[in-house]
């Protein structure tokens, strides 16, 4: 298995002070996704819950909702020339009867660490492919000053980030601020179908009562992702895209950007922030 972090000779300069040390880096390495033997999707990822990437990646497919549509997910031995395992290919096997999505069926993607499926989707086929309609779940109603304090505890436990200064981070959290859950992947799109393929192995799909939050921008792709997993609202420490601010008006998505102290930006979905009781205060 590859290693999350890995050590590279550095040259420091400090205030014109010239010294030679070791570094800790984030490891980045390929992983190809294949679907029932089929290559599907090659991706950039820090080595870690590889086969949870994979199953996340395809519930954000629409191909897996449930941990039954699962059968399997194993590394492919002979991934390399002279036959040896280099834990960078997975197999997902789908049970007997599941049915694959015409989307997964005629292409084969490229992804990168840093976007994603870059200008994959449209937000028609997110909206034709979504099983949990997020506008169905049961109401969420959220205090500002709860999601304010959100960004410092997925600070506090990112683990790797503190040794390396290059990974971002993914968590989900409860109603009241508890933390369920959180990875950690030079790919913000990685940390969170780490994180949605687990609770598909756990049988916790829909997550129709958590609030997904994000180190960085939320682009389409994330805002995909949560749609998907029926995730009710994704909150980011930087700036949305366009075109998820678009995803999140047409599916019901509570879009939060700019989540930094105090202040943040509800581009979409207000409806679940308690803004009455911000107003009165103010």
């Amino acid at each position: 298995m590859g290693r999350v972090t890995e050590r590279r000779k550095v040259i420091r300069i400090r205030d014109g002070a010239i010294s030679s040390r070791p570094d800790t880096l984030v490891a980045e390495e390929p992983l190809e996704i294949r679907l029932n033997g089929k290559p599907l999707a090659i991706t950039m990822r820090t080595p870690g819950d590889d086969f949870a990437l994979a199953a996340g990646f395809l519930v954000s497919e629409g191909v897996l909702a449930a941990g039954s549509d699962l059968q399997n997910i194993v590394y492919c031995a002979g991934a390399t020339v002279d036959g040896s395992n280099s834990y960078n290919v997975v197999d997902v096997r789908t049970a007997p009867g599941v049915v694959i999505p015409d989307i997964t069926l005629e292409r084969n993607v490229y992804t990168t660490s840093s976007c994603g499926l870059c200008g994959k989707a449209s937000l028609d086929a997110v909206r034709t492919t979504a099983r949990w309609p997020i506008s169905d779940t049961p109401p969420v109603r959220l205090e500002p000053e709860l999601l304010a304090r959100l960004p410092d505890r997925l600070r506090a436990a990112q683990r790797v980030f503190d040794r390396t200064g290059g990974l971002h981070a993914a968590a989900l959290f409860t109603e009241d601020g508890k933390l369920l859950d959180i990875r950690e992947d030079v790919g913000r799109h990685n940390a969170v179908d780490k994180l949605v393929g687990r609770a598909l192995q756990n049988d916790d799909l829909p997550l129709s009562r958590v609030v997904l939050l994000v180190s960085g921008r939320a682009s389409f792709e994330l805002a995909q992702k949560a749609v998907m997993a029926g995730i009710p609202v994704l909150a980011a420490v930087s700036a949305p895209s366009s075109l998820a601010v678009d995803l999140a008006v047409e599916t019901g998505l509570t879009l939060v950007g700019f989540l930094r102290g105090s202040s943040m930006n509800v581009y979409a979905g207000e409806d679940r922030i308690a803004l009455e009781a911000t107003a009165a205060q103010g």
